[in-house]
């Protein structure tokens, strides 16, 4: 189920009202609930995906319950199934695949048949988000819970399973404790920001997908600018396709009483790399950070020590988005703009990112160097007339955005006191969502 859908559209204020009005007796019963929704929810792509993620919030609940008793076993037992069921399901095919390319390099044609796995949608994110909670428990962070309807409902909280953000146990799970009221104006904001990641997803993401799909599907059919644009359009499709979900989930949680964390925080204003992994899928940079980085030594140890933590952390982030050589490509690419300590400059920053981009979005290595090839030839011709609107569509959104920065997003309109001046901005919205919505595309991030 996908939140620019019609099924969606019913959904919600189905389980708004239930929610709210029906299952208000107790906290219990609400998260019983929330349970019941979520796997609905998430259900609707494909029925087996519910067993895996029922499996991963047992056993991360049980071993919680064991950490006391049996510290390394229970932590153990959280790694082996979380990280076990993440990397068949991920990187099982990446491997065999790896392995018989590298036998046939050298003349040596190993015959071994391909796997066809489905990948669950949402597993590296939920995945991570309950790995938080065995290793907090661990580190003794954060008191294992007995209520193993909250933990159900934590893991599997549908506005943010599919596509984070990735929320930790400490500051998310104390939430399915409290008794929740009902407040008018955290739903009218909730509102809002659903309204705004609409925008920012049918309208700028999947208005950039309609030309960015054909030009990296065939370089050589553009001219060396028109694949320069493309390139920057990419990097504006995925950030109002990602952060437009995140918008979503965020302003779907206000509705339920929830606060989830901020994920974006307009990174295309970033002035350096370190600034831009500062604002960008924070939820993601914040886990690799407190989980990886630091417990590898992060920056206490030598330069060279610091550098090599920095690079492992990106080789990984590369990896977790995909099992494919570019995204290891992608993650050792700005892992190398990361480590020098300069500014470049918040133009300088985009097109470095969007590069990166290119390694992103191509299907294999050899694509993405014919991108970067036919970059350089034809530079002097006028772009292609197919990348204007998306690429006035891309400057609104930036101008916008630009001009809301200190918000925590761009319709969050306190500082507006006129009524009328507020509902012509939403009505202005839904008309521009209703006229240039483009065929909907699937969210980027599902696929991870």
């Amino acid at each position: 189920m996908v939140f620019n859908s019609a099924i969606f559209a019913l959904f919600l204020p189905i389980v708004f009202v239930l929610y709210w009005f029906v299952f208000q007796r107790s906290i219990r019963l609400r998260n019983a609930f929330l349970i019941a929704a979520s796997y609905l929810f998430y259900g609707w792509w494909d029925v087996r995906f519910l067993a895996l993620i029922a499996l991963s919030s047992l056993v991360d609940y049980l071993a919680g319950r064991m950490m006391s008793r049996h510290p390394k076993l229970a932590l153990a037992l959280s790694l082996l199934v979380n990280l076990g069921a993440l990397s068949f399901f991920k990187y099982a095919g990446f491997f065999v695949t790896s392995f018989v390319d590298a036998f046939s390099s050298i003349g040596i044609d190993l015959h071994v048949g391909t796997l066809s796995i489905i990948l669950p949608v949402g597993i590296s994110f939920y995945t991570f988000q309950t790995l938080s909670y065995s290793i907090d428990v661990y580190r003794g962070k954060l008191q294992p819970t007995k209520d193993v309807l909250a933990f159900f409902a934590y893991v599997s909280f549908f506005p943010q399973l599919v596509a984070g953000p990735i929320e930790r146990a400490s500051t998310f799970l104390p939430q399915f404790f409290t008794k929740r009221d009902f407040l008018y104006d955290d739903a009218v904001n909730g509102m809002r920001q659903i309204l705004w990641g609409l925008f920012k997803k049918m309208v700028v993401a999947d208005g950039c997908a309609i030309v960015v799909d054909p030009i990296f599907a065939d370089p050589g059919a553009h001219s060396g600018s028109t694949l320069i644009i493309g390139a920057m359009l990419f990097g504006i499709q995925i950030y109002g396709d990602f952060s437009g979900y995140t918008d979503i989930a965020i302003g779907v949680a206000r509705l339920f009483g929830f606060h989830l964390m901020r994920n974006f925080a307009n990174p295309y204003f970033a002035v350096d790399i370190r600034d831009f992994w500062q604002r960008w899928h924070i939820s993601l940079s914040t886990w690799f950070r407190d989980y990886v980085y630091i417990p590898l030594g992060g920056n206490r140890g030598s330069a060279t020590r610091t550098s090599l933590n920095v690079l492992i952390v990106f080789l990984l982030s590369g990896l977790w988005h995909g099992a494919n050589w570019t995204f290891v490509i992608w993650g050792l690419y700005h892992a190398v703009l990361f480590l020098p300590r300069f500014r470049y400059g918040t133009l300088p920053t985009f097109l470095l990112v969007s590069l990166g981009w290119i390694f992103f979005r191509s299907a294999s290595v050899s694509d993405a160097m014919s991108f970067f090839q036919g970059m350089s030839t034809d530079l002097v011709s006028l772009p292609s007339t197919i990348v204007i609107i998306p690429v006035v569509l891309s400057l609104f959104l930036m101008f916008i955005e630009w001009m809301r920065r200190s918000r925590d997003h761009a319709l969050e309109l306190s500082d507006i006191k006129s009524r009328f001046v507020r509902w012509m901005i939403y009505l202005s919205i839904i008309l521009a969502i209703s006229l240039l919505a483009s065929p909907a595309q699937p969210f980027i991030y599902f696929q991870f």
